[in-house]
């Protein structure tokens, strides 16, 4: 039986496309989603993607995004909670474009 086995160049992509670009995956959530705490954000990642990313990986991308103001922070029944901002719809469908464009390319 053959085996494929993944090379690092496979590897790399994989992670790139994944644990590097963390904020799509939590603007997506955030974008079908009621306003998320944190933690629920990255267990929502994990259901819809099958990605794992590290907790505190999760936690840094959305202070980063909030610091940017992709995101904003609520206060919500004592919680804080996050929800999209425009700009963040804005850069997500922004970056989807360039992805598509990408693959269009690629596929060509």
């Amino acid at each position: 039986m053959y085996v494929a086995v993944k090379s690092r160049a496979y590897e790399r992509l994989v992670r790139k496309l994944t644990v590097e670009v963390l904020w799509l995956y939590v603007a997506k959530v955030l974008l079908v989603s009621k306003p998320l705490k944190a933690y629920e954000i990255k267990k929502k990642i994990v259901e819809i993607f099958g990605i794992k990313p590290q907790t505190m990986t999760t936690y840094t991308v959305i202070y980063r995004m909030s610091r940017e103001g992709l995101v904003r922070p609520l206060k919500l029944n004592g919680d804080v909670v996050y929800e999209l901002t425009e700009a963040g719809r804005r850069e997500f469908e922004e970056a989807v474009r360039f992805i598509d464009e990408v693959l269009s390319s690629l596929k060509q």
